[in-house]
């Protein structure tokens, strides 16, 4: 039998919302910060699109994958989506915090991977977790608050770069060492990264599987 989902205040549906803030200001800061970064330690321009090919890779392979993998899975205790988004939102939050300490460029760039393996652990399971928690009635308003949470997410993030920039760049750069303004960025994306997630989480529980469900994730625990 399928279950009935109840329906869900205005407050309810933005805190369940309000970890994609995070998420989407770890993803503006590898869209538009990482670039930089590997300038600054001396990485040619020619090599940025091969450098940056974690984006699309581990994109095509984890979100899949990981989404698979949630919709098999079940604790009384963690829950379904939980446990993979909570994951994926420490693999970002400590691997923000290190980004500007990377000594070598190839130092960042085994963090990027990291940090999109994170990234996108995180977000597949989460939609589903919107999907999982609202009627059918509700889903648009969920889709529309989940908007914008990304669109506000991204902003952030591009707009923390230009006002840092502003406050306290300026200073001559020397070759190899990433500018002191660029770490105030990332240690805000560390941690709005774990700590909105941590928000949704703890605001919001999960609905059980239905019996259906159950005898399929059983079947496979066998």
């Amino acid at each position: 039998m399928k279950l009935q989902k109840p329906s869900l205040s205005f407050w309810q549906i933005f805190n369940m919302n309000i970890g994609f803030l995070g998420i989407q200001y770890s993803f503006g800061l590898q869209q538009t910060a990482i670039n930089p970064i590997f300038l600054y330690l001396g990485a040619p321009e020619d090599m940025l699109p091969i450098l940056n090919i974690a984006g699309p890779v581990t994109g095509l392979i984890v979100q899949p994958f990981i989404g698979a993998l949630s919709d098999k899975t079940w604790s009384n205790r963690w829950g379904r989506r939980k446990p993979y988004f909570l994951i994926g939102a420490l693999l970002g939050s400590l691997t923000l915090f290190a980004f500007p300490y990377s000594p070598v460029l190839w130092f960042a760039v085994g963090l990027l991977w990291i940090l999109d393996v994170g990234n996108n652990m995180a977000m597949e399971p989460y939609r589903a977790f919107i999907g999982d928690k609202l009627p059918e009635k509700q889903l648009n308003l969920g889709f529309q608050m989940q908007s914008l949470f990304v669109g506000a997410g991204i902003l952030l993030a591009n707009g923390s770069i230009v006002l840092f920039q502003y406050l306290f760049g300026g200073e001559s750069l020397e070759a190899g060492i990433i500018p002191q303004w660029l770490y105030y960025s990332f240690f805000i994306g560390a941690f709005l990264s774990l700590a909105t997630i941590l928000w949704s989480v703890l605001k919001t529980p999960e609905i059980p599987p239905s019996e259906k469900e159950m005898l399929e994730i059983n079947k496979i625990r066998l």
